[in-house]
């Protein structure tokens, strides 16, 4: 590790701390560039477990010692060139603008995300998180499907970062550890396709084998027993699901209304198809 001590906060080798939004750090440094902020020195190690690059850390000079692990590993797998950009604590609150309680940032590469059939070829049980915009929620969910053991996770086009520094704090680092991606598509311009999702999205996991399932509260839902009397079904028999996948809705208005049938006969209940 090469140790710098700051002068200033406003050194330009530390822009990437210094009150930057998340969506201006991917427009500004993506995509050849691409960075996401790692906070707390638990995530930090999570991260670099998972093989995610880091390009450089700030570090409140008191957490130095207790940091000397994370340290020597940067220093195995990615050599000894990684700066660490020593502040005190007060230098660290005008830069980034709000108090650090765990003493440690880390700036690392983004990944390519694989695709959605990648990452479900083996999958039996995946969440969506359908346009939640909470980071909190973000990284409460993914560290729910940590604990449930679930096989993936998929993000809509209008949901949060799960790289945002609050996600992956949140989710305790488990956002490196449980394999997601984005459900999306894109414009001949490349951009992202914003209304890919719902009905495109969900003709994508149905064409994978997934019935998708609306977690929402309506006179006609099915109820989780039923659900997992379904799922332990006879694979023969027509009510059976076999690989299943549970949409979550928005904080504010839940779930997409397209997620509600026109009629009973369109499909076996209004949440399920």
């Amino acid at each position: 590790m090469q140790f710098i001590t700051l002068q200033s906060v406003d050194d330009p080798r530390v822009e990437a701390y210094a009150s930057l939004t998340e969506m201006q750090l991917r427009n500004r440094l993506e995509p050849a560039k691409g960075v996401f902020i790692a906070e707390s020195p638990k995530v930090i190690d999570r991260a670099l477990a998972a093989g995610r690059e880091p390009l450089s850390l700030l570090v409140e000079e008191p957490w130095l010692e207790g940091m000397r692990e994370t340290f020597a590993f940067v220093d195995a797998h990615w050599g000894p060139n990684t700066p660490v950009y020593v502040a005190s604590p007060e230098q660290l609150k005008r830069l980034t603008g709000y108090r650090l309680h765990r003493g440690a940032l880390c700036a690392m590469r983004r990944w390519p995300l694989p695709s959605v059939s990648e990452i479900c070829r083996d999958a039996r049980r995946v969440a969506v998180m359908e346009n939640i915009v909470d980071h909190t929620n973000v990284g409460a969910l993914m560290r729910s499907a940590a604990a449930l053991d679930v096989d993936a996770v998929l993000v809509t086009p209008s949901c949060g970062d799960p790289l945002y520094r609050r996600a992956a704090r949140v989710s305790m680092g488990t956002v490196f550890q449980v394999p997601w991606t984005r459900i999306t598509g894109y414009n001949d311009d490349g951009t992202e396709d914003k209304h890919y999702w719902p009905f495109r999205g969900i003709d994508e996991l149905k064409s994978l084998g997934f019935t998708t399932v609306a977690m929402a509260l309506e006179d006609d839902s099915i109820s989780l027993d039923e659900l997992t009397r379904r799922l332990n079904l006879p694979s023969d028999d027509p009510l059976h699901i076999g690989k299943l996948a549970l949409i979550f809705g928005t904080e504010g208005d839940g779930l997409s209304p397209s997620h509600h049938c026109p009629s009973r006969s369109d499909c076996k209940d209004s949440h399920e198809s």
